[in-house]
């Protein structure tokens, strides 16, 4: 760690969509009474980062904080970059913290932390606020933060001490297999929201009556809205938590999928009828707005609430088929479901690249063959699979793959939005088949500080070396290559940036030589102390 602290670091910033620059001479930001200043030790890139690049100031996490904290307050964080402003991506990430303000009290000079990147006690419109999104990220030299944002409001920080004893990389990876776990243990919403606000949709307008089993199980909402399908149009977007639709007419349902506010739910009650043809359905907004999508064939809605499981867990005897499974992320989802211990689950990881499922295999056949679990690689394009799913993950942001899955999928299926397709992307989704075999979508973005110490707990107690994840390393003059290999998916594996190694380019690890020694081809803590004593000053 350098004994000084300079005044300007290097950076790499975004400055508008798809547009990528390295900083020489950005400063490095005196920390204020309640701030913290830390030293970057290392940032793994991410498909997320992705998304911010094409998306920029039009991606949710962007946007500006729409409550929980005073405007004047963020006046005075420099690292708050909303909007147009220029971005620090990079979230997986730990810190050295070099100086703090003098009101500062959960974190002290010389510690080591993994950082928490959600802050969802503070939202956007249409998510929440995030480190490396509209606060400055990790891919820089030193990062500025602010105690009276990276502590939620029961007291919690987002700086999770870690020891000194683990690698950089393996704390920092941390994150994305906290998202990972976040994608399975999310807690879904069973009932009614009693003191939200609710929408009954129909035809003509509803009697009242064909709601008294639903309220009399799952509670009665304080605020309900009662109209018909012609009076839909006029009504604020995003702004109801339960909306009951009865009937099944396809723009009807479009119309209102635009009013189910973020973690809302939609119950499709189609009373006997169909649809007759795919309804245009807000796809995007089950993984960024954590919309949640039910119903029923018949007249009750209360029968579509027992669709809901209690998390998004796989089952026992699941058939699990993930998709873009041999990516980096992709491969840590493989690995979690063959760990998990259910009897009778069976994996099939599919990926359209031979290269990369020969990497996943290397890792993964091992796990298979320890824990007894069926594994079945495969190629879409040339392998055809006649099975039907009982989980489904996609790994991918492709709306086609989201409707493919519902024909694909068995009754009862959970189908797990995780590659978050943007909040308005939409497609024609099959609701006649989603809600006749009772599917369910799920999506989830981020992660909880729960999931972190969770697999924090997994990694210090050598039950989970995420370092199996790692399959290239780079300075940040390599930042940008390695921002471009995520988006062609050309790595098996993740891609981490070590800001002090200056000059280093995107390397793979078969090409970091015989001076950095690798264990049977994997990263390790050796790997890195011998390739930051490389790059030391």
């Amino acid at each position: 760690m350098a004994t000084t602290i300079p005044k300007q670091q290097r950076a790499l910033q975004l400055v508008g969509p798809d547009q990528l620059q390295i900083n020489d001479n950005k400063p490095v930001f005196e920390p204020g009474p309640y701030q913290v200043l830390g030293r970057i030790e290392v940032a793994g890139l991410c498909f997320s980062d992705l998304k911010l690049l094409k998306q920029f100031n039009g991606h949710p996490r962007k946007s500006e904080i729409a409550r929980g904290i005073d405007k004047a307050i963020l006046g005075e964080m420099p690292n708050y970059v909303p909007g147009d402003k220029p971005a620090v991506p990079g979230h997986e990430t730990v810190v050295r913290i070099v100086k703090t303000g003098d009101k500062v009290k959960t974190v002290k000079v010389g510690g080591r932390y993994l950082v928490q990147t959600d802050y969802r006690w503070l939202p956007t419109t249409g998510s929440a606020s995030a480190f490396g999104y509209n606060f400055e990220g990790a891919l820089q030299e030193y990062v500025l933060m602010d105690e009276r944002v990276i502590i939620s409001p029961d007291g919690e920080s987002m700086l999770i001490p870690v020891p000194d004893d683990l690698s950089s990389s393996a704390l920092a990876l941390v994150e994305p297999w906290a998202c990972v776990e976040d994608a399975y243990v999310d807690k879904q919403r069973q009932t009614l929201k009693t003191n939200g606000k609710m929408l009954v949709v129909g035809e003509t307008r509803v009697d009242p009556k064909r709601l008294d089993n639903l309220f009399k199980r799952y509670g009665k909402p304080a605020d309900i809205s009662w109209k018909t399908v012609a009076e839909v149009e006029g009504l604020k977007d995003a702004s109801f938590d339960d909306v009951v639709c009865f009937g099944a007419n396809a723009e009807a349902a479009t119309k209102l999928f635009s009013k189910v506010a973020v973690h809302g739910l939609f119950n499709i009650v189609q009373c006997g009828g169909k649809f007759g043809k795919p309804a245009l359905s807000a796809i995007g907004r089950v993984h960024y707005g954590a919309i949640r999508i039910i119903g029923t064939t018949g007249g009750d809605p209360a029968d579509s609430m027992t669709t809901i499981p209690a998390t998004a867990e796989v089952r026992a005897n699941d058939k699990v088929n993930i998709i873009g499974a041999a990516g980096p992320m992709g491969t840590m989802h493989v690995i979690r479901v063959l760990c998990l211990g259910l009897p009778g689950v069976a994996v099939f990881a599919g990926d359209v690249s031979g290269e990369r499922l020969a990497v996943m295999r290397n890792i993964t056949d091992p796990l298979a063959k320890k824990n007894n679990v069926v594994l079945h690689a495969y190629n879409p394009k040339t392998d055809k699979l006649s099975e039907k799913f009982d989980y489904t993950v996609l790994m991918a942001p492709i709306p086609a793959l989201v409707v493919a899955s519902i024909p694909a999928a068995a009754p009862g299926g959970i189908i797990n939005i995780f590659a978050g397709i943007a909040a308005h992307v939409t497609a024609e989704i099959d609701l006649d088949a989603y809600i006749e075999k009772r599917l369910y979508f799920i999506g989830t973005s981020g992660s909880t500080l729960e999931d972190m110490k969770l697999v924090l707990e997994k990694v210090v107690a050598r039950k989970l070396d995420t370092d199996l994840s790692v399959a290239a390393v780079a300075g940040l003059d390599g930042a940008i290559d390695g921002i471009r290999a995520v988006e062609k998916n050309s790595m098996a594996g993740k891609i981490l940036v070590y800001p002090q190694c200056r000059g280093l380019k995107l390397t793979p690890l078969t090409e970091l030589g015989s001076n950095v020694p690798l264990d049977n081809g994997q990263w390790n803590k050796k790997a890195e102390q011998a390739l930051l004593e490389q790059f030391k000053k």
